[in-house]
């Protein structure tokens, strides 16, 4: 299968867009490794603490489709640009929560922000690259994500060191300070911007029902909410996990947690990518196949780390778990680009958020309610797999129309 010459500074901005998505999930994550500093600061339950990150999920997610839809309506670089400074400037405010409420507001307000991020920029990818190199495109950029989500474990390292204000303060700013500078070089795709002043605009009604009409795009949206339950539950429980059934310290667990599981992930997104990439060359398919694999290999990861007693096999079973459930966040958008109208892609990425969302703020509060109900929360991770495996299965039912949109371009 050929593919046509991709357009300039096409990774120029997969580049600009890894330190974004590095900065988007330090800044979300974080505060999952620092429990026992924010509790001793701040007064409140596990259930609570565990609200802190599902209010922003429930936020991030219910807001994702009218994000993904601006930035197919709009610029998508300005879109992002906007977003990065709009949840830096919030994660510098955090330092000044003294209360659970005023905690809780930043946090939702954190997810306004960031829910426009991830689908503009997964569709400013899509839209400089073909299908011989979207696979890896997205695997560069969700490392910079992996980066961020292992980088997140500094949270606890710092709120030890010095307060659990502090990591808030110094990321906000550098935050703040990387979207004026990326101001100066983040443009959307040749083709998009001359589309952008066309006539006809993209109308939210028009895209979703496009999306919906498409039983591929249901079945795809069952499936990254079931996937994201595992996501976040790992995500949100592990730091404690470790923490109390292997005795380590907060910072201990919460870098083990991140630290681990993202090394193995940074390896996971850019195999996923290069795989599905050349197996893309001689079946469109690839990216579906790539992560049936995956997915099939990272369910027992996660009843390893979940069920055994001995610290290095429970490591060893995270880093399984992140090394092969990252090929699904690789070819996310691929898989999307496979199924949907070119013109909606952040919409419909926006619209998977939701569901991934809901579905993981759900799973994170109800790991805090089971443990102020003295119940272990390994059980989370055990249905955490089990939902894993009956994705691979919904994988396999996607019909794509990747002959259709072989030749497709971003404009409109």
């Amino acid at each position: 299968m050929t593919s046509s010459p991709l357009p300039p500074r096409a990774w120029l901005v997969v580049a600009l867009l890894w330190v974004v998505g590095c900065l988007n999930y330090l800044d979300r994550v974080m505060i999952t490794t620092m429990r026992g500093s924010i509790m001793d600061a701040i007064p409140m339950t596990n259930a609570q603490f565990g609200l802190l990150t599902t209010v922003f999920l429930f936020v991030y997610g219910v807001l994702s489709p009218l994000g993904g839809f601006l930035a197919d309506r709009f610029n998508r670089s300005h879109v992002i640009i906007v977003s990065l400074f709009a949840w830096s400037a919030i994660t510098w405010l955090t330092v000044h929560s003294r209360s659970f409420e005023q905690l809780l507001v930043t946090r939702a307000l954190m997810g306004i922000s960031e829910a426009c991020y991830i689908p503009a920029a997964l569709a400013l990818i899509a839209d400089y690259h073909r299908e011989t190199t979207r696979s890896l495109a997205n695997g560069v950029h969700m490392s910079g994500i992996m980066i961020g989500s292992g980088l997140g474990g500094l949270g606890g390292w710092l709120a030890e060191k010095h307060d659990w204000t502090y990591a808030f303060e110094v990321f906000g700013i550098a935050g703040i300070v990387y979207a004026c500078l990326l101001a100066f070089f983040l443009r959307d795709a040749p083709a998009r911007t001359v589309a952008a002043g066309a006539p006809e605009k993209v109308r939210l009604g028009a895209a979703l029902a496009s999306l919906f009409s498409r039983r591929a795009f249901s079945v795809i949206l069952i499936y990254w909410g079931l996937l994201g339950l595992a996501g976040w539950a790992v995500v949100g429980w592990m730091p404690t996990y470790l923490n109390e059934h292997f005795h380590l310290s907060q910072g201990e667990a919460g870098l083990s947690a991140t630290g681990y599981l993202q090394a193995a992930a940074l390896v996971g997104v850019l195999l996923g990518g290069v795989l599905a990439d050349r197996w893309s060359r001689r079946n469109p398919r690839g990216p579906v196949y790539v992560t049936f694999i995956g997915l099939c290999l990272a369910a027992p990861g996660i009843l390893i780390s979940a069920s055994v007693d001995q610290l290095p096999l429970a490591i060893g079973g995270l880093m399984l778990f992140g090394l092969t459930k990252t090929f699904a966040d690789t070819n996310m958008m691929p898989i999307l680009s496979l199924v949907s109208d070119p013109r909606y892609r952040a919409t419909g990425y926006g619209v998977l958020n939701l569901f991934s969302c809901s579905v993981g703020g759900l799973t994170i509060y109800a790991g805090g309610a089971l443990r102020d109900a003295q119940v272990d929360v390994s059980r989370v991770f055990q249905f955490g797999a089990f939902s894993i495996l009956v994705c691979a299965v919904l994988l396999l039912l996607v019909k794509t129309t990747a002959a259709k949109n072989r030749h497709e371009s971003p404009s409109r």
